[in-house]
């Protein structure tokens, strides 16, 4: 049985979550500039293992940089599909999207059965 339709105040939480969830990426992304700098190879200043380290947190940052941008690109197309009144159902199989589901997840695009499906081999 298809999750029924989301309601108008339903939609507006969703929307006031993704925003919430938005800005928390922007501010998030701003102070990820410093952690993702190039790492300096002064022998002086840093030492062997110090230096392996922090060229280890550097990739690490980067990874969760290129994690954060990308969720902030799934948060700004659902966004876009709020704005264009499609926002609530699959992207597959255009039934509506459980409210619970997207509630946990704002920025799902697939109903929960056809994103299982998706992940299965």
């Amino acid at each position: 049985m298809p999750a029924p339709e989301l309601n108008q105040q339903q939609i507006d939480a969703l929307h006031d979550q993704l925003e919430d969830k938005r800005r928390e990426l922007e501010a998030q992304l701003a102070n990820a500039d410093d952690a993702t700098k190039p790492v300096t190879l002064d022998q002086q200043s840093v030492g062997r293992v110090s230096r392996i380290d922090a060229i280890q947190q550097q990739q690490m940052a980067l990874a969760n940089r290129q994690q954060a941008t990308q969720l902030a690109k799934r948060i700004e197309f659902a966004l876009q599909r709020i704005d264009s009144g499609e926002y609530g159902f699959c992207l597959q199989c255009a039934e509506p999207i459980a409210f619970a589901r997207l509630q946990a997840q704002p920025f799902a695009g697939l109903c929960l059965e056809c994103q299982s499906a998706s992940e299965s081999p």
